[in-house]
């Protein structure tokens, strides 16, 4: 994709052709760029689907000075309000196939599950992540959200690879313990592998995924284990971030009105 200066429309999918358009750009991040697979995946038709598509909202960023107007930022979006105990409806959160959220079900406030967050490789470090991100803040905003949270990976599934980056978000950045959710214990996987005096700080934060980076800078935590995604060659945290706790400056960051 050769580079111009990008004219940004975001919006929710509207249609089947815009949720289309999400999943070719999953795709091309999850399948091609991390070696991601999954039991939906149409490698014929190169589009990252799963049975979970249907029941979310997608704020898709899309760059119209493109030839074909691509996807280009994707979230997925499961508010909790959402749910629902008919079996036409989903009834759970992605989330829970590898953590436990009761702490989060059972708090009383309002949910919002982030998932397949992807830029296009062009698009990182610049002006995308900031406008997906004030769109994501409105969202929040009008659904009255209070609590997101979501996983978010770590490209591989070495752990002693990760053991410094893990427990370095293990010592430093543990959600409090009303909020802790916890790798369900078939798959738990430790992220209290180092003593905290062990770790080389800046070299364990360098290798901590940027999008993981941004939820710690906006005040968020992860909860308990990390999960080994062996499908998507990926390691997995969950990431938790409460609303009413951001600080004035986190909030202007969350809004897109300040730098990360």
């Amino acid at each position: 994709m050769t580079m111009t200066e990008p004219d940004f429309v975001l919006r929710l999918a509207r249609d089947e052709a815009d949720l289309i358009a999400a999943q070719r750009l999953r795709y091309d991040v999850f399948v091609d760029e991390l070696g991601g697979t999954g039991d939906l995946v149409d490698h014929d038709a190169r589009l990252e689907r799963d049975a979970f598509d249907p029941y979310f909202d997608h704020l898709i960023l899309f760059d119209q000075a493109r030839e074909g107007c691509p996807a280009v930022g994707v979230y997925r979006l499961l508010n909790g309000d959402n749910l629902s105990t008919s079996e036409h409806a989903v009834s759970r959160f992605y989330s829970e196939d590898e953590y436990d959220l009761t702490p989060l079900r059972t708090s009383g406030r309002k949910l919002l599950e982030l998932g397949r967050s992807c830029l296009h490789p062009d698009y990182r470090g610049g002006h995308a992540m900031m406008v997906l991100w004030t769109g994501l803040a409105d969202y929040v905003t009008q659904h009255e959200i209070d609590l997101l949270f979501g996983v978010a990976s770590f490209h591989g599934t070495d752990i002693d690879a990760l053991a410094a980056p893990l427990s370095l978000l293990h010592h430093r950045h543990l959600a409090p313990e009303a909020l802790r959710v916890k790798a369900q214990a078939a798959h738990y996987q430790s992220m209290n592998l180092m003593d905290q005096a062990q770790i080389d700080r800046p070299a364990a934060m360098r290798a901590v995924p940027s999008l993981i980076k941004a939820y710690l800078r906006l005040g968020g935590f992860v909860g308990d284990g990390a999960y080994i995604d062996h499908d998507f060659n990926t390691t997995d945290v969950c990431l938790i971030m409460d609303t009413k706790q951001m600080s004035a400056k986190h909030k202007a960051i969350y809004a897109g009105k300040a730098r990360v």
